[in-house]
């Protein structure tokens, strides 16, 4: 299946730290912007940072902005999200998918929570 795989999510408490990771299941999927999403318990899924097909840009939800940084690797089929200064509104199962609102199916994503 055409999707990406993600995983590094955990639990964590508040200030500290996360890598995310995403793996394209076929090369093709990096000739694309790509982005990570993020669900919450009871609300709709949002897109929390965008890269460019290159790298040269990204671009981030005002929530997460100074605190969430992507970058990818395109040799290696991945997408990675570092977290610092996490905060327990950051919990929420996310995903990589093509934005804007994402272009192919759904992984079953990575649990982040972050306790207070």
């Amino acid at each position: 299946q055409v999707q990406f795989v993600e995983s590094g999510g955990g639990l964590v408490q508040t200030g500290e730290s996360l890598r995310l990771s995403c793996v394209a299941s076929r090369s093709t999927l990096m000739f694309n912007p790509i982005g990570w999403y993020r669900q919450a318990p009871g609300k709709q899924r949002e897109l929390v940072a965008r890269i460019s097909t290159g790298g040269g840009t990204t671009n981030y939800a005002d929530s997460v902005a100074g605190r969430f940084t992507i970058s990818r690797d395109n040799a290696k089929n991945t997408v990675y999200l570092q977290m610092i200064n996490l905060k327990p509104e950051d919990t929420a199962v996310y995903y990589c998918n093509i934005p804007p609102s994402g272009g192919i199916s759904w992984g079953q994503g990575t649990q982040v929570t972050v306790s207070s």
